[in-house]
């Protein structure tokens, strides 16, 4: 049924319950007044006109009859009334079709949109104003929308609609077209829409497809935005496509070659190259040789001549660094690098500068409990082991005898020029006394010896040239009651040596032996006068126990 023909229906005669035609003739504050030629004039609420230009005096305007009289006199009317049954049929057939509506946004209220369909005030809901949250819903005011009828109520002449629906079926639609002339592997034109943290939404053919940060760029991206921007049109490949969930993933980084397929081409081992210090660890410090491209510069390779315990002691993040290429793992896509290979190694030339056997002259820098290092040139260090200090004294610790800075004399006994080190020795500077002391004393000799120490393992002795000995409990001397014999510390004794090894560096003297040797020969001098003499001589001769003796000759020697 065509409009003119509907209103045709409810002009004349006048009947309540009908839509009639009259004319304003008065706009008032809040009220409109209405001609419909009876004898009073009806009202309307001002509210009712949602077009401003209807609110023209002398303008015609439709209306529902609800009464010819009130108690008043008045007719009763409504435009609302009239302007929904006027287009009743026509959002009713929209309704049912499941056909869009233009709707045009009026003002925002509680809970939503209030909109206008066909004239008629309807009710756009916040959650089907799109398919994603509207935070500026106030934007969309007077904008014209396309939306679905998803509701209508006669007797209240409530209308709801949906423009969420409309757009969700639309997608879906596009959505069936797209999947139907691509596939995974095709490089498609695709527009970026949103960015996120995880990646950006990028747009094919009206379908949103999801770019991952990862994808992006074979380089490092941190964040999207440091390589997309809104609206860009970018090349992506197809990586997958998921048809339940209609779900499309894409990547950019696909349609370059990855830098690690040269890599060995490209920075071959043994090849000088230039980066920036992009971060330091305590084991080294990682370098950008390009985008994606990093190598680590351990510590162990920064310096010939300095020990670094972190890459902080001569590098910075930022820091433009010249490096060479030792080592490349193209699988697992590392590549080693070296700082001081850039620069000639001391020890290259360490057999031609130093020879075994050679004093050296050098200055101690530093030195743990087993030895002192020493500078003998630049980037060159010796090791004086701690039992290379003395021949004669007991050194627990370097510090005992050098200070840092002084200088040293030493003799070189070792140079290992694979793994850089070079022995020192500074006892060997002079002759090893032990030698000197085996060629005048041997097994079985005799010496006067000066108790320095008496340990409760027996006495330890002074020997000539600054030598030790040791006589262990069981070859000190005993008196007459088999028991050993005090002494004390500077008392000077007579001993034999009874063993030296060479090998252990230790001299073993007796004093047991010297005693006991003594004791024979005075017993046998007193001995053989008895013999010979008679037997009244033999009564006049007094004896001496063996503890006498030993006591006699012990006072004798003090």
């Amino acid at each position: 049924m065509k409009f003119d023909d509907l209103l045709s229906q409810y002009t004349v005669p006048l009947k309540e319950k009908e839509i009639v035609k009259g004319r304003i003739v008065k706009i008032l504050k809040s009220t409109v007044l209405v001609d419909l030629g009876l004898k009073s004039e009806g009202e309307l609420s001002i509210d009712e006109f949602s077009d401003p230009d209807e609110l023209k005096e002398g303008n015609e305007v439709y209306v529902y009859l609800e009464k010819l009289e009130d108690k008043e006199g008045k007719p009763v009317i409504s435009k609302k009334q009239a302007d929904f049954l006027l287009r009743w049929d026509k959002i009713k057939e929209k309704y049912e079709k499941g056909e869009p509506v233009d709707i045009k946004v009026k003002k925002k209220v509680k809970g939503g949109l209030m909109v206008e369909v066909f004239g008629l005030p309807a009710f756009l809901p916040g959650s089907q104003v799109d398919i994603k949250p509207v935070l500026n819903q106030d934007a969309l005011i007077g904008q014209t929308l396309k939306a679905k009828i998803i509701q209508v109520n006669y007797p209240k002449q409530n209308i709801v609609v949906s423009r969420r629906e409309l757009l969700e079926e639309e997608i879906q639609k596009k959505r069936e077209a797209l999947l139907k002339k691509i596939k995974v592997g095709d490089v498609v034109t695709a527009r970026v829409k949103s960015l996120a943290d995880f990646g950006a939404f990028v747009e094919i053919d009206g379908v949103d497809a999801l770019l991952h940060v990862s994808d992006i760029s074979w380089n490092k991206v941190v964040h999207p935005s440091e390589v997309l921007s809104i609206d860009q049109e970018i090349k992506v490949k197809i990586l997958a496509i998921d048809e339940k969930s209609f779900r499309i993933t894409v990547g950019m980084k696909q349609l370059q070659p990855h830098p690690w397929d040269v890599i060995e081409e490209k920075y071959p081992v043994g090849s000088r190259v230039k980066g920036r210090v992009t971060s330091l660890a305590e084991y080294g410090a990682f370098v950008e040789l390009e985008k994606g491209i990093e190598g680590l510069i351990h510590v162990s390779e920064m310096s010939w001549t300095r020990t670094i315990h972190h890459p902080s002691q001569i590098l910075k993040v930022g820091q433009e660094v010249e490096a060479v290429v030792l080592h490349v793992d193209k699988e697992n896509r590392r590549i080693s690098l070296g700082l001081k290979q850039t620069m000639p190694d001391p020890w290259s030339m360490v057999d031609e500068k130093f020879k075994i056997g050679e004093k050296v002259i050098g200055k101690i820098r530093s030195y743990k409990e087993f030895g002192a290092f020493v500078e003998l040139d630049e980037g060159i260090e010796g090791l004086i082991p701690t039992t290379e200090i003395s021949w004669t004294k007991r050194i627990k610790h370097p510090k005992e005898v050098f200070k840092k800075g002084q200088k040293v004399e030493a003799v070189i006994t070792e140079i290992d020029k694979i793994n850089r080190r070079i022995t020192l020795s500074v006892k060997r500077l002079k002759e090893d006394p032990l030698e000197m002391f085996i060629k005048e004393y041997k097994v079985g000799d005799t010496l006067k010896v000066r108790i320095i120490d008496t340990p409760k393992a027996g006495l330890v002795v002074g020997l000539p040239y600054g030598l030790e000995g040791f006589i262990p409990n069981s070859l000190i001397a005993r008196d007459e009651n088999r028991k050993r014999i005090e002494h004390k510390i500077g008392e000077e004794i007579e001993v034999k040596i009874s063993e030296i090894d060479k090998e252990k560096r230790r001299i073993v003297l007796n004093e047991r032996a010297v005693k006991e040797e003594l004791v024979k020969a005075e017993t046998k001098e007193e001995i053989e006068p008895i013999a010979t003499a008679g037997p009244k001589s033999k009564e006049k001769k007094r004896k001496y126990t063996i503890g006498e003796k030993i006591k006699k000759q012990k006072k004798g020697s003090e």
